[in-house]
């Protein structure tokens, strides 16, 4: 019998463990967090009734009181009572517990074997908590990579859970808990519903902001540059451009053209060539926030992505831990590079002795820096691993051989050639020693200068061609996921584990979103950075932010106490609620913009442009008035970004330089009202009531319209403007039909009707399944969407009845037997296991993979050539 539990956090993790661990221990996994705070079913307690007889003082104060304890129940931390926390289990989790526990009852001992930073020390903790401090004997184990030796090693020398990490972690969860349990109300109040704040993500968002003032702020202007090929004796055609110091005045076009002439009336030679070595060194081993960065430029990967990815890495035992702010390397992990470059490369390839790269000043915990477990397993090793597992694989295993490889050696030559005051440069490196870019060339980014050909000072030189191009100069550039982690670094904001987490929160906000891999503001974002910063100074400022991530590691390591970090932080916090909270001299608000727009319904008031949580829109100014007079009217409004002008050239004039606001000549943001009207809105709007209508004829990018033909009724559909934007609805009023228009300008492609299955209920609610037809293929949802939200893919059993409904469903497409083919679907596999219907969105099709207790089989099933071929995966 075992005598031994122990749990990780994942069943990946706990599978590869299992593997070094003898009989004698049973690994299970807790699916990370077991217990946390309270969540939204907290919100249903009930106010405490006031008793009658009370003077309106006494009443005013017993409700504050009242107030505040359903506050403290619903937060789940009692800030009044030296933080007390309501610990529950997450219900999702109840049978992971359950399961924990019999498990438990078997053995003598439990190892807690969780991750090796706050968040897994705390997982640790609670797991303890949950199954009873005292029941057991309990011993936590800590590796950083997950291989035969670090685990043995671990086990070997077990220690006790780590308080102060524990309480580094409380600390932190409560004050984001306060500050989102307490902020957000009052945003709701002054701003809009729907919003929040964080402590950490709303810093962050102010990062964002500042940059996006500065863009739109900036008031490009027109330069020019001077380039020109010239060919020598040998008929080599080198290219030259004209030196800029940053300190010259913008090159102008008539100064250009004077350049040009000077050209064609000079005789040209060089005037001097000077060669110089340069040597450059290869970068630290990858922290996380690097890794992060170097994913995002060479693989295009998200941070989201990048740490799902390296989890997998990790818990298959080919990383190391990949939350680390040292780049510092062990002993070990050091000479096995060196054995590798010794071995595959050559001894040249070998410094004369081992590079070691330090901590930064801010390295929360002595980690290693990510790298692999093994240097000698190469990419082309990873047998079984995805692709994008192999890539970042890659990427860290080239940059870790290559931090103990030689510098690389250049010849940097500048050919220079003088006309008067001007000077023209040719610039070419050559490769002296590849040094460590042999290990690393295939990834790098830093592509080599051309090599210039052999020349002499005073040769001559014939004009080949000459070249004036017009520029403008650029605002400052735009925050991708890569270079907002750098910034945040850099500012002491946030740590490894949270930069992930930040970026997603503030797009699930609706603060910012990304294009083309670039954040974007939007202007909810804008207004609630403004009021943050204005009524919550120190929350909103960068050193405080630090100096609070400073405390929070001090806590970590036993210099402060944890309770005390949080009553001063919410004393002032306090203080700063209290003030934002008053009716007159608080928190601004959100005040609509006024505009000489009519309302199109009731023609009595003007619109105002409102904003809101999801977005900005026209308003009537009649909504607030009583009665008759109210009105309710709403414009929804397409950004002008997805609104082109029917005139090309002018449309291309306002893409370079927007409308600029006449009051404050801030760049101004445009929206489409209709097809004949533009709105353009300052983009410091509400602060400011710059606004402007432009008449003419305008059309959805991409879209030829102005008609499409009903799939239904064959009648014609318009473009309309709904409650959600814009939309195609057919003009048969007997049809009603409506289509969506997707941001392309394209209406969006059809798909089947909704199928009701009212003898399907469904697993987690009270309702019944529709069959619904999406682009990303069939699944079941509940038929009282939005109020349940569940939806599952449907198996093969489910719908194989439904041929008539679905061939009805199905008659006004284009192809009315879309999935007819469905119908003739296995129901089982070979080994009787059930099959579900799953999609391929690259082929475009649906495919079968069964399943057992809710796991996925190795048998799938394919449609070919009219039949269905199963297939078991080796």
């Amino acid at each position: 019998m075992a005598k031994s539990l122990v749990i990780v956090e994942s069943p990946a993790k706990a599978k590869t463990i299992s593997k070094y661990l003898g009989s004698e221990y049973i690994v299970e996994s807790s699916v990370g967090h077991i217990r946390d705070l309270p969540k939204k079913a907290a919100t249903n307690i009930k106010r405490s009734s006031i008793p009658k007889g009370l003077s309106p003082e006494e009443k005013e104060k017993l409700k504050s009181i009242n107030d505040r304890n359903r506050l403290i129940r619903r937060m789940g931390i009692d800030p009044d009572n030296g933080w007390k926390a309501d610990w529950q289990i997450i219900p999702e989790k109840e049978k992971v517990i359950k399961s924990l526990k019999q498990a438990a009852k078997k053995v003598d001992h439990i190892y807690l074997a969780t991750d090796l930073d706050r968040e897994g020390e705390a997982i640790a903790w609670h797991l303890k908590e949950a199954l009873g401090p005292e029941k057991y004997e309990y011993s936590r184990v800590r590796f950083n990579q997950i291989t035969k030796s670090a685990i043995i090693d671990s086990f070997a020398d077990p220690k006790e859970i780590d308080l102060d990490l524990v309480k580094a972690y409380r600390a932190r969860r409560f004050l984001d808990k306060v500050i989102g349990f307490e902020l957000s109300p009052l945003l709701w109040k002054k701003i809009a519903r729907g919003l929040s704040a964080g402590r950490v993500q709303s810093v962050a968002l102010r990062v964002l902001d500042e940059r996006e003032r500065l863009i739109q702020e900036f008031i490009p202007e027109e330069f020019w540059e001077v380039s020109m090929n010239l060919q020598n004796n040998a008929n080599d055609i080198i290219p030259f451009s004209l030196n800029r110091k940053k300190s010259d005045p913008l090159l102008q076009k008539d100064e250009a053209e004077r350049i040009k002439d000077l050209v064609n009336s000079h005789d040209l030679k060089i005037n001097e060539i000077t060669k110089k070595p340069v040597k450059v060194k290869p970068r630290a081993p990858f922290i996380t926030s690097t890794l992060q960065q170097a994913a995002s430029t060479k693989l295009s990967f998200n941070v989201k992505r990048t740490m799902r990815v390296a989890q997998k890495l990790y818990e298959a035992g080919h990383i190391t831990y990949m939350r680390t702010d040292a780049p510092s390397l062990s002993k070990e992990s050091i000479q096995d590079a060196r054995n590798y470059i010794n071995d595959k490369l050559g001894d040249k390839y070998l410094t004369n002795a081992p590079r070691i790269y330090s901590s930064t000043e801010n390295a929360q915990e002595a980690h290693e820096a990510v790298r692999p477990t093994n240097a000698f397993m190469s990419p082309n090793d990873l047998i079984g691993s995805s692709e994008e597992e192999i890539r970042l694989y890659g990427l860290i295993w080239q940059q870790y051989i290559a931090c103990q490889m030689p510098d690389a050696e250049y010849l940097s030559t500048s050919v220079k050639v003088e006309i008067e005051d001007y000077v023209f440069s040719a610039k070419g490196r050559e490769v002296v020693f590849d040094g460590y870019t042999k290990i690393t060339q295939n990834i790098s980014s830093d592509g080599d200068e051309d090599i210039l050909p052999i020349m002499q000072e005073g040769e001559s030189l014939s004009l080949d061609s000459i070249n004036l191009e017009q520029k403008f100069t650029k605002p400052p550039a735009r925050f991708s996921e890569a270079a907002l982690v750098k910034e945040l670094e850099k500012k002491g904001i946030g740590r490894p584990s949270t930069y992930a987490n930040i970026i997603s929160t503030i797009q699930d906000r609706g603060y910012v979103e990304i294009q083309n891999r670039r954040f974007f503001v939007k202007k909810i974002g804008h207004i609630v950075t403004e009021r943050l910063i204005e009524s919550f100074d120190d929350i909103m400022n960068y050193d405080f932010t630090a100096n609070l991530e400073n405390n929070l590691d001090k806590v970590a390591n036993g210099d402060l106490d944890w309770r005390n970090v949080l009553d001063n932080f919410y004393k002032a916090f306090q203080n700063d609620l209290a003030s934002a909270s008053e009716e007159s001299n608080g928190m601004r608000s959100n005040k609509p913009t006024p505009t000489n727009i009519i309302c199109p319904d009731c023609g009595n008031n003007t619109m105002v442009i409102r904003n809101s949580s999801n977005g900005v829109f026209l308003g009537c100014s009649g909504y607030d008035n009583e009665g008759d007079d109210k009105c309710k009217k709403t414009v929804n409004l397409i950004s002008g970004d997805e609104a082109i002008s029917v005139d090309d050239k002018e449309e291309a004039k306002n893409l370079l330089i927007k409308e600029r606001c006449n009051i404050c000549d801030t760049s101004m943001d445009n929206y489409l009202i209709d097809e004949n009207r533009k709105l353009h809105v300052c983009a410091k709007s509400p602060d400011c009531n710059g606004h402007a209508v432009e008449e003419g004829l305008f059309k959805i990018r991409g879209y030829d319209g102005p008609t499409l033909e009903c799939h239904k009724c064959g009648s014609e559909m318009q473009l309309k403007t709904g409650r959600f934007g814009k939309y195609f609805g057919c003009l048969n009023d007997n049809c009603g039909t409506t289509r969506a228009l997707q941001r392309n300008g394209e209406p969006k492609p059809l798909t089947m009707e909704p199928i009701s299955i009212p003898d399907l209920a469904c697993l987690k609610c009270e309702d019944h399944y529709l069959l619904r037809d999406s682009m990303k293929g069939l699944f079941l949802a509940a038929s009282k969407y939005p109020k349940n939200r569940e939806t599952r893919a449907p198996k093969v059993s489910e719908i194989n009845q439904l041929s008539m409904e679905i061939s009805e469903a199905c008659r006004f497409l284009p192809q009315s037997d879309k999935h007819s083919y469905l119908m003739s679907a296995p129901e089982k596999d070979k080994d009787g296991n059930p099959y579900v219907i799953r999609y391929n969105k690259s082929e475009d099709t649906h495919y079968l993979a069964s399943e057992k207790d809710g796991k996925k089989t190795k048998w799938t099933a394919i449609y070919n050539n009219g039949e269905w071929v199963q297939n078991l995966k080796k």
